[in-house]
């Protein structure tokens, strides 16, 4: 019975070191998913975009709305010309005239579809920006495990010149190697500590890049939970070619303002019919009161707005100008990402079969062939150089790999929205 409190302290001691690490790990571990919706939440350019599609609604309400009624009021007193026996007494007289436009029907709808079509091209710029945002997210967070990869490598490396150089220097000393080359050995030494501290810095540089695109909203000592070697996924060629040009943000964004367009040319020639006023007065003096009712009509005679018609026109002619050459530019840039991905996947698969391998057993028979004296300090280094130069374009292929993957997944707005808040 006395035992139980020294385990309950010993436990309760255990807990207390260990869970903040824990928690401290849980939430600084972030996959590319999560990445990337901290990013679409917190990135300012987003928000901004999001209260386009705020401001094109609220330009539906307003194309919606009715023509209001004007009201003008006239009063003032009588003043009389002749004599008052003729006259009788002064009086006030007042009058108020309500004038009521009707709107052309055509022209109200023409209006209302236009700003409709303002909504959905917001919409489809806020796609295309949460796209481009996304992509970028996933291809610099894969561009940090490429620095910290490289970073990492290096470090293997400056470590290896080390300690060839330290064996070197055994050898100076006992007197069986010539000084010269306890020089070269010092070279590389420093050589390699530059290469490891340029690569330490370039992981950071990629660090703050991610921190800038999330505007904060990660915390400084997070980790990526991914890999270079993480699979890549995408549908089929074909499918792809026929995604493209129908989900696109910027192929829609195009229709929505061809759409536009076309509604802006319907209401400029609904614009040319008559347009028509409903007036009703009322007047009262002394005597009499009258109340008159009739209408005014504006007819278009001289002027039938065709210079606005034809702006109208010839906008929506460039837009579909502008749309197809975008549809024909966003399969050139398609194509191109596809090739960049096969020619990355060759890449990899090359590395993968055996390269890689063979480039570390070379360093290792050149390591054992120097202790024997078999080979010199050159062989040595060179291999060094070999698989440094072979790990480094493996580590590029894998990160081009995943930077095609995000480019196409890009021209598809292909993220997790099923992650954001709308």
């Amino acid at each position: 019975m006395q035992i139980l409190p020294f385990w309950y302290l010993l436990l309760s001691l255990i807990f207390a070191f260990s869970s903040p690490s824990v928690l401290a790990q849980q939430t600084t571990q972030l996959t590319i998913e999560e990445l990337q919706r901290l990013g679409l939440q917190a990135n300012g350019l987003v928000l901004a975009a999001r209260s386009q599609i705020d401001m094109a609604q609220a330009g539906v309400v307003a194309a919606s709305a009715f023509l209001n009624p004007e009201v003008t009021v006239m009063a003032g007193p009588d003043s009389n010309r002749f004599p008052l026996i003729i006259t009788g007494p002064t009086s006030m007289q007042r009058s108020v005239t309500v004038n009521q436009p009707i709107e052309n029907p055509f022209m109200r709808s023409s209006r209302i579809g236009a700003s409709e079509a303002v909504v959905e091209a917001s919409r489809a710029s806020f796609n295309q920006v949460r796209a481009d945002l996304a992509a970028q997210l996933r291809v610099r967070a894969y561009e940090l495990l490429l620095r910290q990869e490289q970073a990492t490598m290096e470090e293997s490396i400056y470590d290896l010149a080390e300690d060839v150089r330290r064996r070197i220097a055994i050898n100076v000393e006992r007197g069986e190697l010539a000084r010269f080359e306890l020089i070269r050995a010092d070279t590389e030494v420093q050589s390699a500590d530059n290469r490891r501290e340029a690569a330490r810095l370039g992981a950071q540089r990629a660090r703050v890049t991610l921190m800038q695109l999330t505007a904060g909203a990660i915390p400084t000592d997070f980790e990526i939970n991914a890999s270079l070697n993480d699979p890549v996924q995408l549908p089929a060629l074909d499918v792809l070619r026929q995604e493209i040009p129908v989900v696109n943000p910027d192929v829609l964004r195009l229709q929505a303002e061809q759409e536009r367009a076309e509604q802006r040319i319907s209401q400029e020639r609904a614009s040319v019919l008559p347009s028509l006023n409903i007036l009703y007065t009322n007047y009262q003096d002394a005597q009499f009161t009258s109340n008159t009712a009739g209408m005014s009509v504006r007819i278009p005679l001289f002027y039938r707005r065709r210079g606005e018609i034809d702006t109208a026109i010839y906008d929506s002619v460039r837009i579909r100008e502008t749309l197809e050459y975008r549809r024909y530019e966003l399969g050139q840039l398609f194509e191109s990402a596809w090739q960049s991905l096969q020619i990355a996947q060759r890449r990899v698969a090359m590395f993968e079969g055996g390269l890689i391998k063979e480039a570390e057993n070379a360093v290792q028979v050149a390591q054992a062939a120097y202790r024997f004296g078999e080979r010199g300090l050159i062989e040595v280094l060179d291999t060094q150089r070999i698989l440094r130069g072979i790990l480094g374009d493996s580590l590029q292929a894998h990160f081009d790999l995943q930077s095609a993957a995000a480019e196409i997944d890009r021209l598809r707005a292909h993220y997790p929205k099923e992650l954001l808040v709308e």
